[in-house]
């Protein structure tokens, strides 16, 4: 049912100051400003390559104010898109899903995953702006990633078969990657059992429990990323560069309005999605076109 990781959620103290950030760091473009009353929000819609972010600004009582309040901000939900909105909206009520609409979307109940705030939209082509290409995962830590699995199979109607297994022992997790539609692309939930809650994500996780803790995004250019982010002092960690140039960065959650962001260089992900191979053949044309 899913096509797209679509857009990101980030709740912000002040709007115009996170739309400079956004447009600093990625070239993302305003859309359009409007307010979004089920989260007691004002929104700045953007767009980062082909996806959406949406910074929301508390406006009142509500969600994001609660979010604000308690966390000082930072990634409060993730989005995906599907080729039907009403006929996503029966399989929700056929499972019993709780849902509310609004500015044509579904907002679905927490309760009906593991910690993420999920938005459904109407899946829209848009031709990529600025200096990313997309969005392309979410990562949802949790207790226990066979159960999750399980619930987004359901909830989402995925391909359990298309699913890839994933595990870091640098990070300290286990899981798998809930790929929408491989191998045309990357999309996905990374559902991430703890198994390190003395690492980053586990101390995350402790605190907040199930939960989302990340996004990641793919460039043609991660060293693009990188100049931006010296240019403004932005904290990050790049990995060493190969003969394609720089394959991965973090952005440090400092320099992106409280969210930790993956950055990965075009194709590179499928090296631990899948297909590795695919990621080798995508390094050597990178590498023979510098």
């Amino acid at each position: 049912m899913l096509k797209r990781v679509d857009r990101v959620q980030i709740a912000v103290a002040d709007r115009a100051a996170a739309e400079r950030v956004a447009s600093g760091v990625f070239g993302a473009e305003l859309l359009r400003r409007d307010d979004l009353k089920l989260l007691g929000a004002k929104r700045s819609t953007m767009q980062a390559g082909a996806s959406i972010i949406e910074l929301l600004e508390a406006n009142g009582a509500g969600g994001i104010a609660d979010f604000v309040a308690r966390w000082s901000g930072g990634l409060y939900g993730a989005g995906f898109s599907v080729a039907d909105l009403d006929q996503a909206a029966r399989h929700f009520d056929k499972l019993g899903v709780r849902y509310a609409r609004e500015a044509g979307q579904l907002y679905l109940d927490r309760g009906a995953t593991l910690g993420i705030n999920a938005v459904i939209s109407q899946h829209h082509e848009r031709a990529p702006v600025g200096a990313i290409k997309w969005i392309y995962e979410v990562t949802n830590p949790v207790s226990n990633w066979h159960e999750a699995a399980e619930c987004y199979t359901r909830l989402f109607a995925l391909d359990a078969s298309k699913f890839s297994p994933i595990e870091s022992k640098e990070f300290g997790y286990t899981g798998t990657l809930t790929l929408f539609d491989p191998p045309a692309r990357l999309d996905r939930i990374e559902i991430a059992e703890i198994t390190r809650s003395d690492l980053a994500m586990g101390r995350f996780h402790r605190k907040r429990g199930d939960s989302l803790y990340m996004f990641f995004v793919e460039t043609d250019d991660v060293g693009a990323i990188e100049e931006r982010l010296k240019a403004r002092g932005g904290r990050f960690a790049s990995s060493r560069p190969d003969a394609a140039g720089l394959a991965e960065m973090f952005i440090h959650p400092t320099a992106f309005l409280g969210v930790l962001i993956g950055v990965s260089r075009t194709e590179h992900a499928w090296t631990w999605s899948g297909d590795p191979e695919r990621a080798r053949r995508a390094a050597e044309r990178l590498a023979a076109a510098r």
